[in-house]
C-alpha cells in the first residue's frame, strides 16, 4: 500500500464457499489468483494465510494488503485467507476442540483439498506455505509443526507459541496434559525435535521490539528451536503489534517463504 507496484497486479478476489464437516457450517476463504492465471495452464504455489483473532466472520476479507504484497514479491502464487472465526465462535485459535469446532482440521484438511481440487495448484508439500499474523501466526505455527508432511514453509509474523486466552496474556487450558502439550510449541520443539529436523520445514518469525505480550516468548522459542538444533529465521524489528509492521515487512516474509 501507498507505493508503485513493479509488476502487474493480482486478480480480483474470489469468496469461496464450501460446507465443513469439521465446523458443521459452510465456510469462506478469499482467494486471490496471480496475474496470468485465467490465460495460462501453469500450476502455482500456494500461500495460506490466517488473519489474527478475536475475530468476526467476516475478518478473512480484510487482507488485499497481503495479495498487494504477494504481487510485490515478482513470484507468482495463489493467496487463499480463510475464514478463522465465526460470530459466535470468535477465538477459537486455530485448533481442535471438538465435533463442530475442528478448526485445525478445516484448514489443514478440508480447506487444503478444496483449494487442490478448484483451482490450478501445485499439489504438494513443497507448493504450500503456511503464514499468519498474531493469533494467526500461532495458527500457522501450530498448524505448520503438526501437519509436515503438508507444508514447506511456515510463518509467524508477531505470533505466539501456546493458544491464549482473547488479551493474549492468559494461556488458554486445552483440558489435559496431553492436550496442552500438543497445543504449546515450546513442548512440541522438544519433543519432536527429531521429526522436524527430519521433514526440514522453512520455519521462520518475527516480533517488534515494542510487542510487549509476545516479544519475550519469541525470544524464547528462537533459543528452544537453536538447542533443539532446528534451522530457523527469527528476526526482531523496531515497531509493535500493528498492522504497519506487518505491512512493513509483508513483501520480503512472503518472499521468503515463497522462495522456499
Amino acid at each position: 500500500p501507498g507505493h508503485a507496484r513493479a509488476v502487474e497486479p493480482p486478480g480480483m478476489p474470489l469468496d469461496v464457499a464450501f460446507h465443513s464437516t469439521a465446523l458443521r457450517s459452510t465456510m469462506h476463504a478469499r482467494v486471490v489468483l496471480p496475474a496470468g492465471y485465467d490465460a495460462s495452464t501453469g500450476r502455482y504455489p500456494v500461500v495460506y494465510f490466517l488473519h489474527g483473532l478475536p475475530a468476526t466472520s467476516i475478518s478473512y476479507s480484510g487482507l488485499q494488503w497481503v495479495a498487494g504484497a504477494l504481487a510485490d514479491t515478482g513470484r507468482a502464487a495463489i493467496l487463499v485467507a480463510p475464514q478463522g472465526a465465526t460470530d459466535d465462535d470468535t477465538d477459537a485459535e486455530y485448533l481442535d476442540w471438538g465435533a463442530g469446532r475442528n478448526w485445525e482440521t478445516f484448514v489443514s484438511s478440508e480447506l487444503v483439498k478444496y483449494v487442490d481440487s478448484h483451482f490450478r495448484t501445485i499439489a504438494k508439500r513443497s507448493g504450500r506455505a503456511i503464514v499468519g499474523l498474531s493469533a494467526g501466526g500461532y495458527g500457522a505455527a501450530a498448524i505448520g509443526l503438526h501437519h509436515l508432511a503438508e507444508y514447506g514453509a511456515i510463518e509467524s509474523w508477531s505470533g505466539y507459541f501456546e493458544p491464549t486466552d482473547p488479551t493474549g496474556r492468559v494461556k488458554l487450558d486445552r483440558g489435559s496434559a496431553a492436550a496442552n502439550a500438543r497445543a504449546s510449541l515450546h513442548v512440541l520443539v522438544g519433543d519432536d525435535a527429531r521429526q522436524i529436523r527430519a521433514a526440514h520445514p522453512y520455519f521462520a518469525f518475527y516480533v517488534g521490539t515494542g510487542d510487549d505480550r509476545f516479544r519475550q516468548e519469541n525470544v524464547q522459542l528462537d533459543k528452544e528451536l537453536t538447542a533443539a538444533k532446528i534451522a530457523h529465521t527469527f528476526d526482531l524489528y523496531p515497531g509493535g503489534h500493528t498492522t504497519a509492521l506487518w505491512e512493513r515487512h509483508a513483501v520480503r516474509w512472503l518472499g521468503l517463504a515463497l522462495a522456499h
